[in-house]
This record gives C-alpha cells, sequence and structure tokens, in this order.
C-alpha cells in the first residue's frame, strides 16, 4: 500500500510486538523505496511478516511510530475520524469534559499529538513530524465531532515550543491556529476557578494530569494549616483553600507563576487565607524547619527532575531531600502528599527514595492513598512511556 517497508533485524522490534508503537534505529536492518521523513511506510519482520504502518523519521532515534498494525488499513481521513471519535467517547465515559486532555499521543494511537481542552479553547502540542503533517486534518476533525455534541470551540492554539521537536528535525512553532482570541482562558475544575495562560503557561498552560489528585487532598484540608511546594499557579493550594483550609502557604520558583496563582485566589474569593512566597523550595524548606514551624498538611508537586536515564542519580537525590524536609515539616499525624512526574523516575525507585527519606526524617508513614494521572491521560500498558505520574498521600507519624 506504501511505497516503502521497512525490514526489521532478526530478534528485534520487541516493544511493538509487545503491542508499543515505536520502533528504534538500532532496530532496522533495510529500507527498501523512497520516501521523505514524515512519510507512512510499511513495517515487516525479518522473515516478511506485516507489523504495521507507521511515521519514518530518519533524525529521531524513534525512527518509526506506529499508526496502525492491520494491512488493510489506509491512514486517511476516515481512519482518523475514528480513531478521534474513540478519544472523545472515552472522555465523555470516564471524567469531566469542561477540561480535559481530549488527545493523548501514544495512548490514543495518534502518536506525538497532545490536545488539551480548556472550556472553549483547544492547545496542541505536536512533537512527531509524521503526526505534525496530519495536525490540521485532525483538528479540523476534532471540531466537528465536538460540534455534534454541541460544543463550540472558539480557537485553538499552538504549544509545539518543547526542545523535543528539535530532536525530531523540527522548528519550534508557538502561534494560533485559525483567528486570534484572548489567551487567558477560564476554567473551573473540581469546584476551583483559575484563570489558564495557554499563550505562557507552562507546557500548555495548565497541569490537567492533577485534576483528581487536587481534589484527592480536598478532604484532608478542612481547617487545615497547608504548605504547597511547586504550586506553580496555585492549584494544589486553592483545593486545600476552597476545601476549608485555615491558612495555605504556596511557594514556587517562578515570579510570574505567584503572581498569576494569587489571582487566581482572587477569583475565588480565598485571598485571606492563602498566601504565596516567590523563593526557592529546597533553601525555604530548611528554614522553616529551623523557625520551628510546622503544618497539618504538605504537598510537594515538583517539575520532573529528570527527563532522561542519564541524571536519574541526580533526580534521586532532590527527591529525597524535598521528601526529608517536607516530612520534617509535617506534624505528627499530618498528611503528606508528594508526586513525581517523571517518567523515567519509576514507581519502585520513587517509593525506594521516599522510604529512605523517612528513615532520614525518623518519621514512619502510613499510606493514605496511591494515585496516576488523571484518567483524560489514560496509560496504556504496552507503551510505558504514556505513564508518568505517581502520587502519594501519607499519613506521617512520629512516634515508634
Amino acid at each position: 500500500m506504501y511505497h516503502t517497508t521497512v525490514t526489521l533485524k532478526k530478534g528485534e522490534g520487541r516493544t511493538i510486538k509487545a503491542g508499543g508503537l515505536w520502533i528504534y534505529d538500532n532496530e532496522i536492518s533495510t529500507i527498501t523505496g523512497n520516501f521523505e521523513n514524515g512519510d507512512l511506510v510499511s513495517v515487516q519482520d525479518f522473515d516478511g511478516y506485516f507489523m504495521g504502518y507507521g511515521f519514518i523519521n530518519t533524525h529521531s532515534k524513534i525512527r518509526i511510530r506506529l499508526m496502525s498494525r492491520r494491512k488493510e488499513h489506509m491512514i486517511d481521513e476516515a481512519f482518523l475520524t475514528k480513531r478521534i471519535q474513540a478519544a472523545w467517547d472515552y472522555r465523555k465515559a470516564t471524567c469531566d469534559t469542561g477540561c480535559c486532555r481530549l488527545l493523548f499521543g501514544e495512548a490514543d494511537l495518534l502518536p506525538g499529538l497532545v490536545v488539551d481542552k480548556f472550556s472553549d479553547v483547544l492547545v496542541v502540542e505536536s512533537l512527531a513530524l509524521g503526526i505534525d503533517r496530519l495536525k490540521l486534518t485532525i483538528l479540523t476533525i476534532l471540531k466537528k465531532i465536538l460540534a455534534d455534541d454541541g460544543i463550540h470551540i472558539r480557537g485553538i492554539y499552538e504549544r509545539s515550543d518543547s526542545k523535543v521537536r528539535l530532536q525530531e528535525g523540527m522548528e519550534r512553532v508557538k502561534g494560533f491556529i485559525g483567528e486570534p482570541f484572548d489567551t487567558k482562558v477560564e476554567i473551573t475544575e473540581n469546584g476551583v476557578r483559575y484563570l489558564v495562560d495557554v499563550e505562557n503557561g507552562q507546557k500548555t498552560g495548565f497541569f490537567l494530569d492533577q485534576k483528581y489528585n487536587r481534589l484527592a487532598i480536598q478532604r484532608l484540608c478542612r481547617d487545615a494549616k497547608v504548605l504547597d511546594c511547586f504550586t506553580h499557579t496555585g492549584s494544589f493550594a486553592l483545593n486545600a483553600a476552597v476545601a476549608g483550609a485555615r491558612s495555605v502557604l504556596g511557594v514556587d520558583a517562578s515570579e510570574l507563576g505567584c503572581l498569576q496563582a494569587e489571582e487566581n485566589a482572587r477569583l475565588n474569593g480565598v485571598q485571606d487565607r492563602v498566601s504565596f512566597q516567590c523563593a526557592d523550595v529546597f533553601e525555604l524548606l530548611p528554614q522553616l524547619e529551623k523557625q520551628g514551624e510546622t503544618y497539618d498538611v504538605v504537598i510537594l508537586d515538583p517539575p520532573a527532575f529528570t527527563k532522561s536515564r542519564n541524571s536519574i542519580k541526580n533526580a534521586v537525590k532532590g527527591y529525597r531531600e524535598i521528601n526529608l524536609r517536607g516530612m520534617r515539616l509535617v506534624r505528627d499525624g499530618g498528611f503528606l502528599a508528594t508526586c513525581s512526574c517523571s517518567h523515567f523516575m519509576d514507581p519502585e525507585l520513587f517509593a525506594k527514595t521516599i522510604r529512605e527519606a523517612a528513615r532520614s526524617a525518623h518519621c514512619r508513614l502510613r499510606q493514605v492513598e496511591f494515585r496516576t494521572q488523571a484518567c483524560d491521560h489514560p496509560i496504556l500498558w504496552a507503551a510505558d512511556q504514556s505513564y508518568y505520574l505517581k502520587f502519594y498521600i501519607f499519613q506521617v507519624c512520629r512516634e515508634l
């Protein structure tokens, strides 16, 4: 069906044989036929057995990203419509769709493409060359599918400005797709109102993956003194305040983030109980401990300390340090919410790091619950890169 055939080496292709979607450069034996990077190619095993169709890109170590395993499939508008409809039906069945991730790359079998919905605005992030060519077609289909359910999208903003695009031989892109609009968008999540800056906020403007983890801490925060570290635009802090916390301190190194968090606090009418401090969390936590401060609830929601396997040792040190400091600030019987959003910090290593921090802090932990990313960021078991967020809630006990 496609003009180029890629043949795998004998014994390779283990990832796609297990259900994944990526083929790496060192797994390929031969490529026959003419192609341009971003083209669809046919993939076969060393013995000629058909493996699927995917996008090829010689600039990337991920040489091929599969789109389909069925020989009769044609990757056309009808095919894309079926994929996008399935993704939307899944969201309608599992989560609040007022603001959610509509498309999550490999987990929705549309590798390299992310689309977030903030009220009536879409934000798109395209990270792979092949899918980038289909981006406008996919967005047109998506808008039509939403319109069929009575949802009008007033604007689309592109945030394909990640450095990952450089590894694909692509330029970083940021700007409107279609007519310009006000890029500060108001959303409501868990009963909390936010102004999302889709133009200048981190990633696509707001971290939707923690939606139900933020909701989970609400029941712990009634009449509590709360410390929210790496608060970004105040999301955990505001959930604590709306739930009835008597005082909340949110800390972030970004001055812009703190200003946006203060704006969100005013939007929710909780500015009398919530304050934000622009500071380095690693420097502030020892200072708070020295001052004798303690909290009923401490929340640690740091950025990814590692985005590769090469820097995992330093990341472990960082996670161990903040968890140690955080535990020391929790009163006896209080609660610690802690997480890692790094794919390379796997669940076993993260749990081991927390256990070591607890030992150094001379406290014991009673696990309340373990959670992952929100269900609009589904985890495709065969594609483990879709699983990245680990979230624990512990009760911190001093007595042994």
